[in-house]
C-alpha cells in the first residue's frame, strides 16, 4: 500500500541545514501496523509529516525521494490535491497532544463532521450523523449528546478518542499514529491501543504507529523501523527484534527497559547523548555513542544489508555477510 524510498527532509535554518529526514525508506502494507521507534530528535514525527506533505513551513521541504500510495506518487503533487484528495480522504494523522488538533470553540460533533463535509462524504445535517456514527465507533458513551458538548468537557482519554473519530471519518488507507498514548495514564492506555486495534480491523487501514514506547510498540505492531539521526537503522518483525537485535543501537534502546524480576542496581542506559542534528558525525552516526565502533565507521555511513526478515544498516553486520 505504502512505499517509500530514499526520502529526505530537510530544515534551513539561520545556523546550518537539519537532515531531519536522511534517506528513509521502508513499506507497509493494508491491515499492518509498522512501529517507528527511537530517542527524541531522530526523525519520527518529521517523517509522518512528511507523509502528509507537511514539513514545517517555510524552514522545511521534502528534497528527494519518493512516497507512493496505492502506487501514486505523492511527492511533487500540487498543495490544492494534497489538501483535497490526500489528507484526511487517503492519509490521516493521530496527533499526540489532542488539544493540538481541537478547536476549542466549536462543538466535537462538528469537528468530526468537518472532514466528512470537507471530502463531499456527506453534507449539513447527514454529516453531523456519521460524526455521531464515529463518535459511537470510537466508544465515546452517549456519543448523539456528547456530540453537543466542547473539547474542555472531555477527558484526556476522551478528547483523544475524538481526534481518533476524526482521523478515521473518511476512512483513510494510512493512519498516522504520533505518540497517542504517551500523555494518558496505563489504564486509558490499554483502552486506547484496544481501540486502535479495532479501527485498523473495521477499515483494513495501514498504521504508521510513531513511539518511544518499547512495550506498547512490542503489543500493537506487526513489524518495528528504528530510526536515529533521521535514518533507519534496523528493520524487522517484532518478535525477531526483541529477541535478537542486530543493530547495536537497537540493543542499547531494549537493555535499557527495566525487566520485572530481573534485580540490578541501576538501570542500563546508552552512553553519550544524541548527536547534534546541526553537525552530525562523518561515517555512522551512531559510532561516537556505540561500544562496538571500528575505523570504517567513523569515515563512511554503513549501507543497508537485507537479513531474515528486514534490514539493519551497521557494519559489524555488512563485515558479517549476515
Amino acid at each position: 500500500m505504502l512505499r517509500v524510498r530514499d526520502l529526505k527532509t530537510h530544515l534551513y535554518l539561520k545556523r546550518g541545514v537539519v537532515k531531519a529526514v536522511d534517506g528513509v525508506s521502508f513499506d507497509l502494507a493494508s491491515g499492518e501496523t509498522l512501529g517507528l521507534i527511537g530517542e527524541s530528535g531522530s526523525g519520527k514525527t518529521m517523517t509522518g509529516l512528511s507523509l502528509l506533505g507537511l514539513p514545517p513551513k517555510p524552514a522545511g521541504r521534502i528534497v528527494a525521494g519518493s512516497i507512493e500510495l496505492d502506487g501514486r506518487e505523492l511527492v511533487g503533487l500540487d498543495e490544492d490535491v494534497l489538501a483535497r484528495e490526500v489528507r484526511g480522504r487517503q492519509i490521516a494523522m493521530i496527533s499526540q497532544d489532542p488539544m493540538t488538533s481541537l478547536n476549542p470553540v466549536f462543538t466535537v460533533g462538528e469537528q468530526v463532521a468537518a472532514p466528512i463535509r470537507a471530502h463531499g462524504m456527506a453534507f449539513e445535517r447527514s454529516a453531523m450523523d456519521l460524526a455521531v456514527d464515529e463518535l459511537d465507533r470510537v466508544r465515546v458513551p452517549s456519543a448523539a449528546r456528547r456530540a453537543g458538548d466542547y473539547p474542555h468537557q472531555f477527558s484526556g482519554g476522551m478528547r483523544q478518542r475524538v481526534v481518533a473519530a476524526m482521523a478515521i471519518a473518511c476512512r483513510p488507507r494510512l493512519l498516522i499514529a504520533d505518540e497517542p498514548t504517551s500523555a494518558l495514564d496505563v489504564t486509558i492506555q490499554v483502552q486506547f491501543m484496544d481501540l486502535i486495534e479495532q479501527i485498523q480491523t473495521d477499515t483494513g487501514a495501514g498504521i504508521l504507529f510513531i513511539t518511544h514506547d518499547l512495550g506498547v510498540a512490542a503489543s500493537l505492531c506487526h513489524r518495528i523501523a528504528v530510526m536515529y539521526a533521521g535514518r533507519i537503522v534496523e528493520t524487522a518483525n517484532v518478535d525477531k527484534l526483541y529477541s535478537s537485535p542486530l543493530h547495536p543501537y537497537t540493543q542499547g534502546l531494549l537493555d535499557s527497559v527495566p525487566i520485572l524480576g530481573r534485580r540490578q542496581k541501576r538501570l542500563r542506559s546508552i552512553a553519550g547523548n544524541p548527536p547534534d542534528p546541526l553537525s552530525l558525525p562523518g561515517g555512522c552516526a551512531f559510532h561516537p555513542r556505540c561500544p562496538h565502533a571500528s575505523e570504517i565507521c567513523r569515515k563512511e555511513a554503513p549501507p543497508s544489508v537485507s537479513v531474515e526478515g528486514g534490514n539493519v544498516a551497521c557494519w559489524l553486520v555488512a563485515d558479517s555477510g549476515a
